[in-house]
């Protein structure tokens, strides 16, 4: 295994790194520096659908004349199940290895099924059979938490995203909890299942901006670079207190911050290739900081925005909210354009284009 500030990063406490793309090259990169888990959403499923045109365009050409009725819909998500399985024999050792704590690739359901539990449900338990190592991922809106505590119930393997804040890691948490006590009284067992609630840490900051922006507040340069890490900090500190059986997992990077603020717990971190290779190159040596408190001066003024406010405290939002919180709506709407993209490109690449004659 190659030396590396991120294989540092699994050295200190019970740390994990993920690799954020299921790409086979950035995965074999990532493993090979001490990743033991991967993470995919519609965005990534299309940029991959770019990096390996070479794979993906000979493949949807196949199966399109495979299944020539098919709709652009199900060749794409036939194209995912392939992904999906690709990375997740990748991880397949790993998951062997730590008898199944570690070595998981999520996939994630359909995001235009955010508002319907049932239909998560049966999209996730299909995807959970593609391969023993395949978490699903689920959408903690209203419907998303009852479908990740029926889910789990059944004995899929969940991992709770779109997730910015304490109070919707709190829910998730909570819905997991309920489905794996169900598991238990029918008999399941409970412990080849590592479930994850994520902080996508990156896009509280996003909306924040956003919000500092609109509302035309002037706020101190680089602390609106703190809001993800405060509520993952928090939220780090709940979940120790209360003893979840479900681990953190931090996402949606965009500075350092995200990385080496948040070493040192019980939980996991998934990294873009893109800044895996720059943290690499860094010469940051990382150290335990999940712990350590954010300046309070930080928090205070992080507090003056009221949705910071409602990201922060546990009782901030109730259920019914979360789907209305703006990251929570900013990012549903960039997940299901990215499936409608993807299904694009599927369509350009299957469908011969017309000559264009000119007069």
């Amino acid at each position: 295994m190659i030396a590396s500030p991120l294989l540092q990063t699994a050295q200190i406490g019970p740390t994990d790194c993920w690799n954020d793309s299921c790409a086979v090259a950035d995965l074999a990169y990532a493993i090979e520096r001490g990743a033991v888990g991967a993470t995919s959403n519609p965005p990534i499923v299309l940029e991959v659908l770019g990096r390996e045109k070479s794979h993906w365009g000979p493949r949807a050409l196949a199966l399109h004349a495979a299944h020539p009725g098919w709709t652009e819909s199900e060749l794409l998500w036939a194209i995912v199940e392939e992904m999906g399985v690709r990375g997740a024999a990748l991880l397949a050792d790993i998951h062997k290895e730590t008898r199944a704590r570690k070595g998981w690739l999520s996939l994630q359901v359909d995001p235009a099924l955010h508002g319907d539990p049932d239909r998560m449900v049966a999209h996730a338990v299909r995807l959970a059979g593609l391969a023993p190592n395949i978490q699903v991922k689920f959408p903690v809106t209203a419907a998303g938490l009852i479908a990740l505590e029926e889910a789990t119930a059944r004995g899929v393997n969940v991992n709770a995203t779109v997730s910015f804040t304490v109070p919707q890691a709190i829910a998730a948490a909570e819905a997991i909890e309920r489905g794996l006590v169900r598991l238990e009284a029918t008999g399941g067992d409970v412990s080849r299942l590592a479930p994850a609630v994520v902080i996508m840490v990156g896009r509280l900051d996003d909306w924040l901006k956003l919000v500092a922006e609109r509302d035309l507040l002037s706020i101190t340069p680089g602390v609106l670079d703190w809001a993800g890490i405060a509520a993952m900090k928090r939220a780090n500190t709940i979940f120790t207190q209360r003893g979840y059986r479900s681990r953190l997992l931090a996402a949606a990077y965009r500075h350092h911050l995200h990385w080496t603020e948040l070493v040192g717990g019980n939980v996991m971190l998934t990294i873009p290739p893109a800044w895996q290779v720059r943290f690499n190159q860094s010469g940051i040596a990382p150290s335990s900081r999940l712990d350590v408190p954010v300046d309070p001066a930080i928090l205070r003024e992080l507090a003056s925005i009221p949705d910071f406010r409602r990201a922060y405290e546990p009782d901030g939002m109730t259920p019914p909210e979360f789907d209305s919180f703006g990251a929570t709506a900013r990012t549903l709407r960039g997940f299901v354009k990215a499936v409608r993209d993807a299904e694009a490109l599927l369509r350009d690449t299957v469908l011969p284009n017309p000559d264009i004659k000119t007069q």
